[in-house]
Protein backbone atom coordinates (compact mmCIF):
# COMPACT_ATOMS: atom_id res chain seq x y z
CA UNK A 1 0.00 0.00 0.00
CA UNK A 2 1.16 3.19 -1.27
CA UNK A 3 0.41 6.32 1.35
CA UNK A 4 1.24 9.58 0.92
CA UNK A 5 2.86 11.77 3.80
CA UNK A 6 -0.80 13.79 3.78
CA UNK A 7 -2.68 11.06 3.58
CA UNK A 8 -1.12 9.69 6.52
CA UNK A 9 -1.48 12.75 8.24
CA UNK A 10 -5.38 12.35 7.12
CA UNK A 11 -5.79 8.99 8.56
CA UNK A 12 -4.14 8.73 11.79
CA UNK A 13 -6.32 8.89 14.81
CA UNK A 14 -6.19 7.80 18.22
CA UNK A 15 -7.04 3.90 17.69
CA UNK A 16 -9.20 2.65 20.64
CA UNK A 17 -10.21 -1.11 19.40
CA UNK A 18 -7.96 -3.14 17.89
CA UNK A 19 -8.39 -6.53 15.93
CA UNK A 20 -6.95 -9.52 17.43
CA UNK A 21 -4.11 -10.18 14.78
CA UNK A 22 -0.04 -9.92 15.94
CA UNK A 23 1.79 -7.51 14.12
CA UNK A 24 4.92 -9.29 12.75
CA UNK A 25 8.51 -8.17 14.88
CA UNK A 26 10.05 -7.58 11.12
CA UNK A 27 7.40 -4.76 11.05
CA UNK A 28 7.93 -3.12 14.10
CA UNK A 29 11.50 -3.11 13.94
CA UNK A 30 11.20 -1.30 10.27
CA UNK A 31 9.39 1.36 11.73
CA UNK A 32 11.17 1.84 14.33
CA UNK A 33 14.19 1.90 12.00
CA UNK A 34 12.84 4.21 9.63
CA UNK A 35 12.06 6.63 12.78
CA UNK A 36 15.57 6.90 13.74
CA UNK A 37 15.15 9.65 10.83
CA UNK A 38 13.31 12.23 13.26
CA UNK A 39 14.04 15.83 13.46
CA UNK A 40 16.66 15.76 16.50
CA UNK A 41 18.38 19.54 17.61
CA UNK A 42 21.95 19.03 17.38
CA UNK A 43 21.39 15.16 16.44
CA UNK A 44 20.86 14.35 20.35
CA UNK A 45 18.28 11.68 19.64
CA UNK A 46 16.99 11.98 23.51
CA UNK A 47 14.25 9.23 22.94
CA UNK A 48 14.92 5.56 24.75
CA UNK A 49 11.71 3.30 23.48
CA UNK A 50 10.86 -0.17 25.36
CA UNK A 51 8.50 -2.49 23.15
CA UNK A 52 6.13 -4.64 24.89
CA UNK A 53 4.28 -7.75 23.12
CA UNK A 54 3.17 -11.49 23.38
CA UNK A 55 3.96 -12.82 26.83
CA UNK A 56 5.61 -10.21 27.94
CA UNK A 57 2.63 -7.63 27.37
CA UNK A 58 0.71 -9.88 28.92
CA UNK A 59 2.40 -10.18 31.98
CA UNK A 60 2.71 -6.69 32.00
CA UNK A 61 -0.85 -5.87 31.63
CA UNK A 62 -1.48 -8.33 34.76
CA UNK A 63 0.80 -6.54 36.83
CA UNK A 64 -1.13 -3.12 36.29
CA UNK A 65 -4.25 -4.63 36.57
CA UNK A 66 -3.76 -6.62 40.21
CA UNK A 67 -1.90 -3.13 41.15
CA UNK A 68 -5.34 -1.29 40.46
CA UNK A 69 -7.15 -3.90 41.85
CA UNK A 70 -5.39 -3.24 44.77
CA UNK A 71 -5.95 0.63 45.07
CA UNK A 72 -1.99 0.77 44.22
CA UNK A 73 -1.88 4.90 42.98
CA UNK A 74 1.43 6.38 42.00
CA UNK A 75 3.02 10.05 41.83
CA UNK A 76 2.32 11.38 38.46
CA UNK A 77 5.95 12.64 36.84
CA UNK A 78 4.40 15.27 35.26
CA UNK A 79 0.95 17.45 35.05
CA UNK A 80 -0.63 16.21 31.70
CA UNK A 81 -2.41 19.24 31.34
CA UNK A 82 -1.72 23.19 32.79
CA UNK A 83 -4.31 23.59 36.12
CA UNK A 84 -7.07 25.42 35.37
CA UNK A 85 -6.28 25.38 31.39
CA UNK A 86 -7.85 27.93 29.61
CA UNK A 87 -9.94 28.37 26.53
CA UNK A 88 -10.21 28.03 23.84
CA UNK A 89 -7.99 24.22 24.80
CA UNK A 90 -10.76 23.26 27.52
CA UNK A 91 -12.99 23.77 25.52
CA UNK A 92 -11.29 21.65 22.83
CA UNK A 93 -10.37 18.67 25.45
CA UNK A 94 -14.32 18.90 26.96
CA UNK A 95 -15.73 18.67 23.18
CA UNK A 96 -13.39 15.61 22.45
CA UNK A 97 -14.38 13.87 25.44
CA UNK A 98 -17.88 14.16 25.16
CA UNK A 99 -17.54 13.08 21.53
CA UNK A 100 -15.60 9.99 22.40
CA UNK A 101 -17.90 8.60 24.80
CA UNK A 102 -20.74 9.40 22.97
CA UNK A 103 -19.40 6.48 19.70
CA UNK A 104 -19.62 4.14 22.68
CA UNK A 105 -23.41 5.21 24.06
CA UNK A 106 -21.65 6.19 27.36
CA UNK A 107 -23.80 9.22 29.25
CA UNK A 108 -21.96 12.18 30.90
CA UNK A 109 -23.60 11.30 34.53
CA UNK A 110 -22.22 7.80 34.07
CA UNK A 111 -18.87 8.21 36.08
CA UNK A 112 -18.17 4.11 36.27
CA UNK A 113 -18.79 3.59 32.47
CA UNK A 114 -16.59 6.41 32.08
CA UNK A 115 -13.78 5.24 34.35
CA UNK A 116 -14.00 1.56 32.77
CA UNK A 117 -13.20 3.30 29.37
CA UNK A 118 -10.49 5.27 30.53
CA UNK A 119 -9.30 1.92 31.94
CA UNK A 120 -8.71 0.16 28.73
CA UNK A 121 -5.80 2.43 28.72
CA UNK A 122 -4.04 0.28 30.95
CA UNK A 123 -4.41 -2.46 28.91
CA UNK A 124 -3.31 -0.82 25.54
CA UNK A 125 -7.03 -1.18 24.47
CA UNK A 126 -5.90 -4.67 23.45
CA UNK A 127 -3.31 -3.79 20.72
CA UNK A 128 -0.74 -6.46 20.65
CA UNK A 129 2.20 -3.94 20.79
CA UNK A 130 2.66 -1.78 23.37
CA UNK A 131 5.90 0.67 23.51
CA UNK A 132 6.96 3.01 26.35
CA UNK A 133 8.77 6.18 25.48
CA UNK A 134 11.69 7.82 28.14
CA UNK A 135 14.41 9.90 28.29
CA UNK A 136 16.98 11.64 30.72
CA UNK A 137 15.32 13.93 33.14
CA UNK A 138 18.26 16.40 32.74
CA UNK A 139 16.70 16.84 28.80
CA UNK A 140 14.62 20.09 28.91
CA UNK A 141 11.61 20.97 26.38
CA UNK A 142 13.69 21.20 23.73
CA UNK A 143 14.72 17.59 23.89
CA UNK A 144 10.97 16.68 24.60
CA UNK A 145 9.91 18.14 21.18
CA UNK A 146 12.44 15.81 19.42
CA UNK A 147 10.57 12.79 21.75
CA UNK A 148 7.35 14.69 20.52
CA UNK A 149 8.24 14.21 16.98
CA UNK A 150 9.88 10.93 17.01
CA UNK A 151 6.73 9.68 18.22
CA UNK A 152 4.48 11.22 15.25
CA UNK A 153 7.11 9.34 12.29
CA UNK A 154 6.31 6.49 14.22
CA UNK A 155 2.57 6.82 14.28
CA UNK A 156 2.97 8.22 10.39
CA UNK A 157 4.86 4.89 9.75
CA UNK A 158 2.52 3.33 11.89
CA UNK A 159 -0.60 4.31 9.16
CA UNK A 160 1.75 3.82 5.77
CA UNK A 161 1.54 0.28 6.77
CA UNK A 162 -2.12 -0.35 7.72
CA UNK A 163 -1.71 -0.02 11.27
CA UNK A 164 -3.14 1.95 14.11
CA UNK A 165 -1.89 3.76 16.76
CA UNK A 166 -2.94 5.41 20.23
CA UNK A 167 -0.19 8.11 21.57
CA UNK A 168 -1.03 7.50 26.01
CA UNK A 169 0.51 10.00 28.16
CA UNK A 170 -1.99 8.52 31.00
CA UNK A 171 1.40 6.11 31.44
CA UNK A 172 3.10 8.89 33.50
CA UNK A 173 0.63 8.26 36.22
CA UNK A 174 2.02 4.68 36.47
CA UNK A 175 5.99 5.48 36.19
CA UNK A 176 7.01 3.46 39.29
CA UNK A 177 5.39 0.55 38.13
CA UNK A 178 6.86 1.10 34.40
CA UNK A 179 9.97 1.99 35.31
CA UNK A 180 10.69 -1.30 37.22
CA UNK A 181 9.22 -3.58 34.74
CA UNK A 182 11.24 -1.99 31.98
CA UNK A 183 14.25 -1.89 34.15
CA UNK A 184 14.47 2.04 33.40
CA UNK A 185 17.63 4.37 35.11
CA UNK A 186 16.94 6.00 38.20
CA UNK A 187 17.55 9.13 35.90
CA UNK A 188 15.06 8.41 33.46
CA UNK A 189 11.42 9.88 32.80
CA UNK A 190 8.65 8.26 31.23
CA UNK A 191 7.06 10.94 28.76
CA UNK A 192 4.38 7.94 27.87
CA UNK A 193 3.64 4.65 25.86
CA UNK A 194 1.49 3.83 22.42
CA UNK A 195 -0.52 0.94 21.61
CA UNK A 196 0.13 -0.25 17.97
CA UNK A 197 -2.17 -2.55 16.09
CA UNK A 198 -4.54 -3.31 13.25
CA UNK A 199 -7.47 -1.10 13.57
CA UNK A 200 -10.51 -2.55 14.13
CA UNK A 201 -12.14 -0.52 11.04
CA UNK A 202 -15.78 -1.39 12.26
CA UNK A 203 -15.67 -0.20 15.91
CA UNK A 204 -18.01 2.65 16.75
CA UNK A 205 -15.14 4.17 19.59
CA UNK A 206 -13.21 4.00 16.36
CA UNK A 207 -14.76 6.45 13.95
CA UNK A 208 -14.70 9.59 15.89
CA UNK A 209 -12.74 12.10 14.31
CA UNK A 210 -11.61 14.86 16.53
CA UNK A 211 -12.27 18.60 15.40
CA UNK A 212 -9.18 20.56 14.46
CA UNK A 213 -9.37 24.54 14.81
CA UNK A 214 -9.64 26.86 11.37
CA UNK A 215 -6.30 27.65 10.27
CA UNK A 216 -6.94 31.51 11.03
CA UNK A 217 -7.32 30.52 14.56
CA UNK A 218 -3.72 29.75 15.25
CA UNK A 219 -1.49 30.57 12.21
CA UNK A 220 -0.84 34.06 11.31
CA UNK A 221 0.82 34.53 7.65
CA UNK A 222 3.18 37.54 6.41
CA UNK A 223 4.59 38.63 3.69
CA UNK A 224 3.41 35.96 1.38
Amino acid sequence: MTVSVTEAVERRISVRAFLPKQVPREIVVEILEAARRSPSGGNLQPWRVHVLGGAALDEFRALVAERSAAGVREALQYEVYPPNLWEPHRGYRFKTGEDLYATIGVAREDKPARLRQFARNFAFFDAPVGLFFSLDRRFGPPQWADMGMFMQTIMLLAVERGLGTCAQECWAGWPETVGDFLGLEAGAILLGGMALGYPDEAAPINQLRTDRAALADFCTIRGL
